[in-house]
């Protein structure tokens, strides 16, 4: 059994950077597609950003260019490093692990950027 627990949320100003990180436990992380998925008050949960297990890359496009999403196979971790943050990034950030028909969530992390 996969779990996932996210960490790094907290309350910024807009400008600011957060890094989130998902420990992973359980079956073999590196065969996992990762993902960052966020939802805000009254929204449908949106994809922010996934990574595959070779390093390839897909992100949101109103994230592009602000967050990067990255992977330690040997840790076992994903991170997203979210720079230049502004209000409409305030949600609930969730991490994900994703394998053919295995779809696991973590328990997803606050991120509130306001001034």
């Amino acid at each position: 059994q996969v779990q996932l627990v996210e960490s790094g949320g907290g309350l910024v100003q807009p400008g600011e950077s957060l890094r989130l990180s998902c420990a992973f436990s359980g079956n073999i992380f590196s065969i996992y597609v990762m993902g960052w998925y966020r939802q805000a008050p009254g929204k449908l949960r949106e994809l922010v950003a996934t990574i595959t297990r070779d390093g390839s890359t897909h992100y949101s496009d109103s994230v592009k260019g602000r967050f990067t999403i990255s992977r330690d196979n040997a840790k076992k971790t994903v991170f997203v490093q979210m720079n230049s943050l502004k209000p409409e990034d305030t949600a609930v950030y969730y991490c994900n692990a994703a394998y053919r028909q295995n779809n696991y969530w973590g328990q997803g992390t606050q991120v509130t950027v306001s001034s």
